[in-house]
């Protein structure tokens, strides 16, 4: 189960990703410069252009997006998603700890897919009310935050540290992968009826819920001794596999902390109810005792930075290609796939260093530091010609991405299973959470920063993220400055340097 359930939780997160990307796509759709457009080549339904549409700029541009202040109405839809992401995010990964993670994910996704749907069923009803998309963006947001402590915490259950950097670095691209189709299929439709850019997601995502749900295996729902499943000389025998998967529904069908399955010999598998007495000795941890963990604050708070940044290019990419290029809604939106495709390469690796160096702290900061320096490149020089600012926008996609990838799952997995927990194995999902959901703040204000500054120029904007990039690192070498001064006012308190 250990690749399967990889595999799995691959595509289960790819497609959150895939239907938080529509609404970036759809942007330049939502209000756009109507003069350059013939009289009636777009229109929404229930509406009809205004007599007097020669003249006015704003007669394919879809209510309320329809006023001056459009950027800040945008920016206040990924606000309310984004904030309500972030403040679920901390209760939900306490939730995972206490419930079976395949319920968890798979009423999660199919719950995402209906509010993903919401959004572009307003396009088919002709509601134009900002009440109506703020409701969608706050229960999608919602929702989201059963992905991510989900699928972490299954894959840390199933692999151990050795190569975990590499394994979460390859399996970490889900994110940039969803993002792509995402902004392909948002793309496709956006041109002629925009509200299915929401709604064939929200199929997706649903569809993968169920899938999931029929799926997933829970390494602590299940303790099967491989050994017995394959055997050097005779292979896998029929009805092992038969009596194998007869277990496993029975598994799904039962309490899991009720159940051991356990190896008798070579030609069966049997199981056995465990006492009472020793179900659930291990309790998950709290929240302050996560806090208490070492490095959870420190890498939570460069995240709170390095997720400004992603979820700005996330949220606001096809946008500003569209609006400082001669590119249509549809090619900016697959432009933007550029960036994630760097991502992909970013995440892996960044995965490669932490495992070969031993250091992630150091491998983080190295790539905030290029990433900084990036979007000052990408910013001045993408418009010299479509060679450069391809070559560029990769380029930022892979150090803009990988820090973010690296502490999302290697980093939130080792700190999940610190060696302080003394084996404690229910606290991946809190840590996990604690650390995304401090992110999602940054991931927040990003945003809505963006649709604020952007009046003043875009070139405000690149500065605002070199600028988070900047804080990123300027806090992890607070953090790292502080400790070491509290272990040398330990060490004098003990007696001496040894005790460090």
């Amino acid at each position: 189960y250990q690749y399967s359930m990889l595999i799995l939780t691959f595509f289960c997160y790819m497609t959150y990703h895939l239907s938080r990307k529509p609404f970036s796509v759809v942007k330049s759709e939502l209000h756009q410069n109507c003069t350059k457009l013939p009289f009636n080549s777009t229109f929404w339904p229930g509406d009809k252009p205004s007599g007097n549409h020669s003249k006015n700029g704003t007669w394919c541009d879809f209510p309320p997006f329809d006023k001056s202040n459009y950027k800040g109405l945008f920016g206040d839809l990924d606000s309310a998603f984004l904030l309500t992401y972030a403040i679920g995010m901390f209760f939900s990964g306490m939730i995972a700890e206490r419930v079976s993670l395949r319920y968890f994910l798979s009423i999660g996704m199919i719950l995402c897919g209906i509010f993903t749907s919401m959004f572009g069923l307003g396009y088919f009803g002709g509601i134009h009310s900002l009440a109506f998309y703020l409701v969608s963006q706050v229960l999608n947001g919602l929702t989201q935050t059963s992905g991510w402590p989900g699928v972490v915490t299954c894959v840390g259950n199933w692999f151990g540290k050795q190569r975990r950097g590499l394994i979460m670095g390859i399996w970490n691209s889900h994110t940039s992968f969803g993002n792509i189709l995402g902004s392909v299929i948002a793309s496709i439709f956006v041109g002629y009826s925009w509200g299915l850019s929401f709604i064939v997601p929200g199929i997706i995502i649903a569809t993968m819920g169920v899938i999931c749900f029929l799926l997933m295996v829970d390494r602590n729902n299940l303790n099967v001794d491989i050994t017995t499943l394959y055997c050097p000389t005779h292979g896998v025998a029929p009805h092992i596999l038969v009596q194998t998967y007869t277990v496993i529904f029975s598994t799904f069908m039962s309490d899991p902390d009720d159940m051991n399955l356990v190896n008798h010999d070579s030609s069966q598998i049997k199981y056995q109810s465990l006492p009472k007495s020793e179900v659930g000795t291990i309790k998950p941890i709290g929240f302050i005792g996560a806090l208490r963990i070492p490095g959870v604050i420190e890498f939570s708070l460069c995240l709170l930075f390095a997720k400004l940044v992603s979820y700005t290019f996330l949220f606001w990419l096809p946008f500003y290609l569209k609006s400082t290029s001669s590119l249509n809604a549809t090619m900016a939106g697959l432009m933007s796939t550029l960036f994630d495709i760097g991502g992909i390469f970013g995440g892996i690796t960044a995965g490669l260093l932490s495992d070969h160096s031993g250091a992630c702290a150091t491998t983080c900061s190295l790539m905030l530091l290029v990433g900084a320096g990036m979007m000052y490149l990408f910013n001045t020089y993408a418009s010299v010609s479509t060679t450069v600012s391809i070559t560029l926008l990769i380029i930022t996609g892979a150090f803009v991405n990988g820090p973010y990838a690296l502490i999302t799952t290697a980093v939130s997995a080792d700190l999940g299973t610190h060696e302080v927990l003394k084996g404690n194995a229910k606290a991946l999902s809190t840590v996990t959470a604690i650390i995304d959901g401090t992110g999602s703040i940054g991931a927040a204000i990003g945003p809505y920063l963006t649709g604020v500054i952007s009046k003043t120029g875009w070139k405000s904007v690149f500065y605002m993220l070199i600028a988070a990039n900047f804080s990123a690192m300027i806090v992890r070498l607070l953090t790292l400055y502080c400790r070491v001064v509290c272990l040398n006012i330990q060490s004098e308190n003990s007696g001496g340097l040894k005790a460090v």
